[in-house]
């Protein structure tokens, strides 16, 4: 092996850069801008900053064996959304994204820094051959843990970043 980062190494760095990215989307808005929708059958920053939180708690606690932080840690009453406990946003129609509306970007961040805490403490405690154990034998061929790490990681970019385009667009359309 290369003298340098190991494989846990790089996917701590790459998941604080989610963090990163998550707290510079959602960071000054007010729950206006937050929870708007660009057109009907879009996504709010709210409903992707929070289905991807949603994601990763969800995968990252089945993966490690760990119970979610949403439910938990009274994540799911905090947000006070009517969907089921267990939902992390996965296929929703147009009507179900409307119904995820916060009132500010910390309970966003916040839920999103606790279960961060708790990814990261798994990460922490990765060997490389843990990153070939597989997690999930529903797919051909069955998903690793490094697999399923990895598309997590993909996953929650990309939605960020989708997040962070909409934030441009709101901003672009009322300056």
């Amino acid at each position: 092996m290369v003298d340098g980062m190991h494989a846990k190494d790089i996917l701590i760095e790459a998941y604080g850069r989610i963090r990163e990215e998550v707290h510079a989307t959602v960071e000054d808005l007010g729950p206006d801008d937050l929870n708007a929708r660009p057109a009907d059958d879009t996504n709010s920053i709210a409903w992707l900053v929070w289905h991807l939180t949603r994601v990763q708690d969800d995968h990252i606690a089945d993966a490690f064996a760990l119970d979610q932080v949403w439910l938990t840690r009274d994540w799911a009453k905090r947000f006070g959304l009517d969907l089921p406990r267990h939902d992390t946003g996965y296929g929703h129609s147009a009507a179900k994204v409307a119904k995820v509306r916060v009132d500010s970007a910390d309970l966003l961040t916040g839920y999103y820094d606790a279960v961060h805490e708790q990814t990261l403490g798994a990460l922490r405690e990765l060997t490389a051959r843990d990153l070939e154990r597989v997690v999930d034998e529903r797919w051909d061929p069955p998903v690793t843990l490094g697999v399923r790490l990895v598309s997590v990681l993909s996953d929650d970019l990309q939605h960020v970043g989708q997040a962070a385009y909409v934030r441009g667009l709101l901003q672009s359309t009322s300056a």
